[in-house]
């Protein structure tokens, strides 16, 4: 699947919890990787209208990996509402865990 995304995509990581923000964010320090933006904090089981900004339509791809086998239902139906918000017509919504 993502042999097929192309180089210049930019990776906007996130998490719901602050210990993880911090650790993602010394990996993006460290590789230095110019297509990986800093992470934010996202609790998708809130609103589409807190995710850092993001305007409906402008996805084309969102990721969601090891959230849905842990996580509470809400945050499941949340991440759907929002991917049905903010992707872009035939944007994709790639889970994984």
């Amino acid at each position: 699947f993502f042999q097929g995304v192309p180089v210049q995509t930019r990776w906007q990581p996130s998490d719901c919890d602050p210990r993880a923000l911090r650790s993602i964010a010394a990996y993006v320090e460290a590789t230095g990787v110019p297509n990986l933006l800093p992470p934010f904090l996202l609790d998708v089981s809130q609103g589409w209208e807190t995710w850092g900004g993001t305007q409906p339509g402008t996805l084309d791809l969102l990721v969601s990996i090891n959230m849905m086998h842990i996580a509470e239902l809400r945050c499941t139906e949340g991440l759907f509402k929002g991917a049905g918000v903010l992707l872009k017509p035939g944007g994709v919504l790639f889970t994984y865990g």
